[in-house]
């Protein structure tokens, strides 16, 4: 009888790195590591939209929040399994390079110009953003730029270039921050910056500005989430990233987007095709 306990004992221990193992990669394909446009982090979007995620799928979410430049580049480099970003001539470069597939639309919002409450360039009630950048130039006022390669600084670097405007001197600075960073900047220095109106929303109370220039076309801000291609990278978590991909585009995760709602005002809108 001890000589049977004893087999099945060094039975056991022989086999328990094998099981172990097996128990660390099911581990494994349950952690989805995903990258994203520090808009959709510090507006309370993730933290809201997650804890149902993963409540129903039993996996977790691993968010790293950049910009969306970077959030791009880590997926280009396999360190994330998908990308929910909002740069789309980006996304489709990425795309088209064959770093990501399966890109679907999730939601919108859109671009303000936001500026302290003073408002030197007397910009407030716009809604043209290029003639509003070209006011901000010529009047010598204060403006933060993002500076970092995200959604939001490519688009301010697009107007710039539209306005026939280019900024320049000790009244133009580049900051290399994220979106919330740049708007307590904003409020400290009386400046204007270019901000998506989730996050302004979310740094309003703290700061103190005010949406001075909304409503252009040309300000429309949607998002997009793509997995990492496998065929690029075969450590990736594809199974998961389709899982996200999936459950965020489903009725019910876009229709918790819409009901994202702080203060009661409702910040992003859902646009998956049905």
């Amino acid at each position: 009888m001890k000589r049977r306990t004893l087999l099945a004992l060094m039975i056991a221990t022989a086999l328990l790195p094998g099981v172990v193992a097996a128990a660390d990669a099911a581990d494994a394909t349950r952690v989805i590591r995903l990258s994203t446009t520090t808009s959709t982090d510090n507006s309370g979007l993730l933290a809201y939209l997650l804890p149902a995620f993963e409540a129903k799928t039993g996996a977790r979410v691993h968010v790293i929040s950049v910009g969306s430049g970077k959030a791009l580049e880590l997926a280009k480099n396999g360190d994330v399994d998908v990308t929910l970003v909002h740069a789309r001539p980006m996304e489709d470069k990425f795309i088209v390079d064959g770093y990501g597939v399966d890109r679907r639309d999730v939601m919108y919002n859109d671009f303000v110009v936001a500026g302290p409450v003073s408002d030197p360039a007397r910009l407030r009630g716009g809604r043209d953003v290029l003639a509003a950048f070209r006011t901000i130039a010529s009047s010598g006022a204060k403006f933060i730029s993002r500076g970092d390669n995200s959604g939001t600084d490519l688009m301010e670097k697009a107007y710039w270039k539209a306005a026939g405007v280019l900024p320049a001197g000790a009244n133009y600075i580049s900051a290399g921050l994220g979106m919330g960073e740049v708007l307590n900047m904003a409020a400290e220095l009386q400046a204007y910056t270019l901000t998506d109106r989730a996050t302004f929303g979310a740094y309003k109370a703290k700061t103190g500005l005010d949406i001075v220039v909304q409503g252009d076309k040309s300000m429309f801000n949607p998002y997009g989430i793509i997995a990492v291609n496998p065929a690029r990278h075969n450590g990736v978590n594809y199974k998961g990233a389709r899982l996200l991909i999936d459950w965020i585009t489903s009725s019910e995760g876009q229709q918790r987007i819409a009901a994202f709602k702080p203060a009661g005002q409702q910040l992003f809108f859902p646009s998956a095709a049905r």
